[in-house]
């Protein structure tokens, strides 16, 4: 049952209305989710082809420090007022993705979900 609601919600971020077309070359898959390059160079990564809504970089150890890094999105997704909360982490090469949907209401259940993060080549 969980796997077809993550599934629902990489769907449902694939088909946001908000700038699907303007994803870049490919570079990473974490599950079902897969990352690229901005095509317009405005520094934000791509999910699934949609730009998040706010991207935080924090570099763990050292600035400038690629192999230790926390990279914080917040993508919407094609239903009304669902939201994804995304935490990519990597350290020492090696990465995963951890995924929450966002509560309107502090009654309503949590969905986690994490992911292990390939290179695409």
């Amino acid at each position: 049952m969980k796997k077809v609601f993550y599934l629902l919600i990489a769907l449902s971020v694939l088909f946001t209305s908000s700038t699907v077309f303007s994803a870049g070359k490919p570079y990473m898959r974490c599950g079902d989710f897969v990352f690229s390059t901005s095509g317009t160079d405005d520094g934000f990564a791509r999910i699934n082809g949609a730009k998040p809504e706010s991207q935080k970089i924090t570099f763990l150890k050292a600035k400038e420090d690629y192999d230790n890094i926390k990279i914080d999105w917040v993508i919407a997704t094609s239903q009304p007022g669902l939201w994804i909360g995304m935490e990519y982490v990597k350290r020492d090469g090696k990465a995963f993705l951890n995924t929450q949907q966002l509560r309107a209401s502090m009654n309503a259940p949590r969905v986690f979900g994490t992911y292990d993060c390939v290179r695409i080549k």
